[in-house]
Parts: C-alpha cells; sequence; structure tokens
C-alpha cells in the first residue's frame, strides 16, 4: 500500500510540526525536544489551574495533540507510530505545564502507556508535583479479560476532565468526575480491513467478504472474524453487545468515531443506521460522525457510549477550542518554548556507607550471575531475556555505585530506580523502576524501609497489574517484604524462596508474557522473576 511521507524516522515529528503550523497563531506550541521527546501544549499556559495532560502513540490523528487546548487537553505526548511515549517524554510533560494546583494524566489501557505515565507519576510524586491518574479501560470487545484496553472513549474523559479543569475546579474535583465517566463508557469497534504502516510490508489478514468485531486501534485482530454484510447487519450486531452494558432507563452520550479510511459518506450512512437502531433510543447526544482517535488508514469504525447525567451534559456542550476538523488559518512561525530543568540538574551528592554499599553490590553480582540460569527459565515461558535484562540493570547499578548518595536511603532508592528506567529495557525496567521510584518518596515520608519498600510494591502491583498467585515476581517479593517488616532479613529471604518455589505449582500465569502460554510448559518450572528475587534475598541475607 501507498502512503505520503519523507522519511520513516521523521513522519511522526514533521506531522506535529504541520499541526502546528496551522493552527490560530498563539495557541499551540512544542517543547524544543524533538525527536526523542514529542510534547504539544498550550502556548498560553500560565498554570494556574489544573493541567490535563494525555498521550500515546502515534496514528491515532487526531488524538492527541489535535485535542490540545483551552476546554480539552493542556499537553499531549507522542511517541512513535503506535508506541508509547518515553517516561522521560511524560515527565517532561507534567514539568512544562503542571503548577500547584497539580495535574491529571488521562492514560488508555494498554501495557505501555500505564508503565511509562505510571513510573513518569511516580518521579513526578517524588519531585513534588500533584498529580493524579485515570486508567481508560472502555472497549468491551473480551468481557471476560483483565485488563480491557482503552479506546476511543477516552475522548469522552478527555472532555469532562478539559471542561472541569477549565471552570477551576480542584484536582480532586477533576480526577473524581473523570474517573467516574471512565467508569460509565462502553466502546466497539469494527473494520474492514487492517491498518498499513507507512514504511513496513502490508499483507491484509481478511479476505474480500470478511470483517473483524471488537479490534483495538494499534492494528490488532479483533475478537471474531464476521462476513461482510449491510450495514445494519454489523450495526445491529454492535448495537447487541453494547447494549447488554447499558442501563435501561438511562441516557447516553455516543461518540461515532472512523477510524481512519471508512469515507464521509459512508460515515453519515453509519450514523443513520446507528441512531435507528435499538441504541438510538437511548442516544441524547451524539459527537461525529468524524475522525476523532484513528488508527492510521484502518476501514473501520467505532461505537463509545456514556452513561449521562446533568453534569456530564453540561461538561459535554461546553465550548472549547481545539476542533476535530480545522478552519482555514493564516499561517504563523512555530512557536518553540524551553523544556524545563530535569531533576538531575539538582541530584544529592555522592556518598559512603559501607553497609548500604555491601548490600547493593551483593544485590548486583547475584543477578549478573543469574543470567544464565534465568534466560533458561524464561525460555519456557517468555521469549528467553529475563536474564539479560535484570543481569544489564544489576551492571548499570553497579557502575553507577561510586555516584549514589548511600548515607540518604531516599535518594538512593529513587536514584536506582532512575538508572533502572534508562539501563533496563521492557516492562520489567519499567516495573523496577516504578518499584524503587516510589519506595524512595514513601522512603522520605516516613523514614521506614520495609514500609516504603512494601508502598514501592503497591505501586508496582498498580502499574503492573500483577497480584499474588500471578505467577511473577510479585509472589516472591511480596512475602519477602511482609516478613522483611516483621522478622528481618533472614525471615524475608525465607519467604522469598517459599514464594519463588510455589510459582513451580502454578500453571496459569495472569501477567507477562507468560499469559499465552500452555500449563504443560509452566508446570514444574520457577517464574524466573521470583527466582531473581530469592536468590536476591538470600545473598543479603548473608551479609547480615
Amino acid at each position: 500500500m501507498k502512503h505520503f511521507f519523507n522519511r520513516r524516522e521523521s513522519i511522526v515529528t514533521e506531522a506535529l510540526d504541520g499541526l502546528l503550523r496551522t493552527s490560530p497563531p498563539g495557541k499551540l506550541a512544542r517543547l524544543d525536544t524533538y525527536p526523542d521527546i514529542k510534547v504539544v501544549l498550550r502556548a498560553d499556559w500560565d498554570k494556574s489551574k489544573v493541567a490535563v495532560i494525555s498521550g500515546g502513540g502515534a496514528g491515532h490523528e487526531p488524538s492527541h495533540a489535535g485535542f490540545v487546548g483551552r476546554g480539552l487537553l493542556t499537553a499531549a505526548v507522542s511517541g512513535e507510530i503506535f508506541a508509547s511515549p518515553s517516561v522521560e517524554a511524560v515527565l517532561t510533560a507534567i514539568r512544562a505545564v503542571t503548577g500547584a494546583p497539580g495535574c491529571l494524566l488521562i492514560v488508555k489501557n494498554y501495557t505501555g502507556d500505564r508503565l511509562n505515565f505510571g513510573l513518569a507519576a511516580e518521579r513526578a510524586r517524588a519531585e513534588g508535583y500533584d498529580v493524579e491518574m485515570i486508567i481508560v479501560a472502555d472497549d468491551i470487545a473480551l468481557p471476560e479479560i483483565d485488563q480491557p484496553r482503552g479506546v476511543a472513549g477516552t475522548l469522552f474523559v478527555h472532555k469532562i476532565a478539559g471542561h472541569h479543569a477549565e471552570a477551576g475546579a480542584d484536582l480532586a474535583t477533576v480526577a473524581t468526575a473523570a474517573r467516574a465517566a471512565s467508569a460509565d463508557i462502553a466502546s466497539l469497534g469494527v473494520a474492514l480491513s487492517s491498518v498499513s504502516i507507512p514504511g513496513q510490508p502490508h499483507e491484509d489478514r481478511l479476505g474480500a467478504d470478511e470483517g473483524e468485531l471488537g479490534l483495538g486501534i494499534h492494528g490488532e485482530p479483533g475478537v471474531e472474524r464476521i462476513a461482510l454484510q449491510p450495514a445494519e447487519a454489523i450495526v445491529g450486531l454492535m448495537a447487541e453487545r453494547l447494549g447488554e452494558k447499558l442501563a435501561p432507563a438511562a441516557f447516553y452520550a455516543l461518540l461515532i468515531n472512523n477510524l481512519g479510511a471508512v469515507p464521509p459518506l459512508q460515515m453519515g450512512l453509519i450514523a443513520d443506521t446507528v441512531l435507528r437502531s435499538r441504541l438510538g433510543t437511548q442516544v441524547k447526544l451524539v459527537i461525529g460522525p468524524a475522525a476523532l482517535m484513528t488508527a492510521l488508514n484502518m476501514n473501520g469504525f467505532s461505537l463509545s457510549l456514556l452513561r449521562l447525567d446533568a453534569a456530564r451534559e453540561v461538561a459535554l456542550a461546553s465550548p472549547v477550542e481545539p476542533l476535530a476538523w480545522r478552519p482555514v488559518v493564516e499561517t504563523a512561525p512555530l512557536r518553540v518554548l524551553p523544556a524545563p530543568a530535569t531533576a538531575r540538574d539538582t541530584a544529592p551528592p555522592a556518598s559512603a556507607d559501607k553497609a548500604t554499599e555491601a548490600l547493593i553490590l551483593a544485590a548486583c553480582a547475584t543477578l549478573a550471575g543469574l543470567e544464565e540460569e534465568l534466560n533458561r527459565l524464561d525460555a519456557r515461558a517468555g521469549d528467553g531475556d529475563t536474564g539479560s535484562t535484570v543481569a544489564t540493570g544489576a551492571r548499570a547499578v553497579e557502575t553507577r555505585l561510586a555516584a549514589l548518595p548511600l548515607a540518604d536511603t531516599a535518594a538512593t532508592l529513587h536514584a536506582i530506580g532512575d538508572t533502572l528506567s534508562q539501563a533496563m529495557g521492557g516492562s520489567s525496567g519499567v516495573l523496577m523502576s516504578i518499584f524503587f521510584t516510589a519506595s524512595g518518596k514513601a522512603m522520605r515520608e516516613s523514614g521506614d524501609v520495609a514500609a516504603a519498600l512494601l508502598a514501592g510494591l503497591d505501586r508496582m502491583t498498580f502499574y503492573g497489574g500483577a497480584t499474588l498467585g500471578a505467577r511473577t515476581l510479585v509472589d516472591s517479593l511480596d512475602p519477602a517484604l511482609k516478613a522483611l517488616s516483621q522478622g528481618g532479613i533472614a525471615a524475608a529471604a525465607a519467604a522469598a524462596q517459599e514464594g519463588a518455589e510455589a510459582t513451580k505449582a502454578m500453571t496459569r500465569a495472569r501477567a507477562g508474557r507468560a499469559t499465552y502460554v500452555g500449563a504443560r510448559d509452566l508446570e514444574g518450572s520457577a517464574d524466573p522473576g521470583a527466582v531473581a528475587v530469592a536468590r536476591v534475598f538470600e545473598a543479603m541475607a548473608r551479609l547480615a
């Protein structure tokens, strides 16, 4: 399939600059952090109100940068096509637009977005910013899944949060309204073709007479194949599924979203068909049909419904500056604002503490020495790189040891988290960085190491989604930290080992790549992350 682009590496930054050059003068700007950090923000923002930040991978235009402006988003953070923005990019946006009233992050429920926005939130809180985060999970395609995707219904949350923030509400009020709205949204999508990504080979997985129902916004397959049929039949099937989620006596707002390649003529027909369907009897407000959260050139559409009350009706109807379609405007010079200073500019000085140094060295040496063993364990349930990933993180911490503020436990925990977020890579690196970053913040507040580490675990499981019994490192780390708070390091080591051993009997994983692996391949094999935790506690116990 053919595309218009110059270089694949610069397509996102050029598209964002195109948005800026064709927007009304003085309204939008970007930070001078291209190409790695892509943040579009209000040029007229003075930090006097709650900031509302969202974002995600590119390819969903006009989401998210197209909705930056008065009454909607304060800033949008973009990754590459269908790739979450980095932790540093999100944190840079928070620093750029957050004042004393605080900020709200609105995140679609995809692992990369949850983790990267989550770690950025924790790091921002550790720097003193008041940050709340809403995770939108509006897709109903897989009713039994633990983590539904966030799709176009997220725009309802943007609008409601933006309305309350613009009205001057405090952060708690903005977050409460947004969180309540998020819980009352149901979305479902359908498409007749798969996505074609610029610069990549494309082969449509659908036959000439096939469509897909219940698909996401990144080109992932739908829940089921359906036969090509009249729009009334397709809409009827969607109405049946969505109708099961609606309260019988309630009224709803309907968002009709073009996923990228449906012609306006057909979108008008779809809107008419939906409003004549069983859904139409409960629809009071309509947004669209329009391209609002696309999936590049996917030939499909999605329907999102938000349960209404008086306050939501006012919020959805309030005026905003951004438009899903923009009028012709006089071009203006590109506005570029300086990026805010980073936390590294004010990092605490290095300091000595022999006991802490010995513990860190023991942990790092243990993890580096486990590289091959952990890779072998991971090869049974994943892609065989757990050992290499944790060894890389351990070596990075060991390399930075001389620069760590070892006499300040809170600062040391935060510095380790910062190191792991840069060096470790993958979801594991982000999860461990969340753990240490949140632990550092809690240590600063409580002064209790065991309680701080438990607080870090709480944040890590919140963003990562894993709990006890999910067959992850949590099965070892959770009992170890609880034992540490009650019986010391020896008790923690024993609990960690017991937890790691227990994962051998867990034949169903509920987090990570192992969720796709059958019981036969998991039985009798310990989770590599849990093993790593147990060995680290064992090594530290020997020093006590």
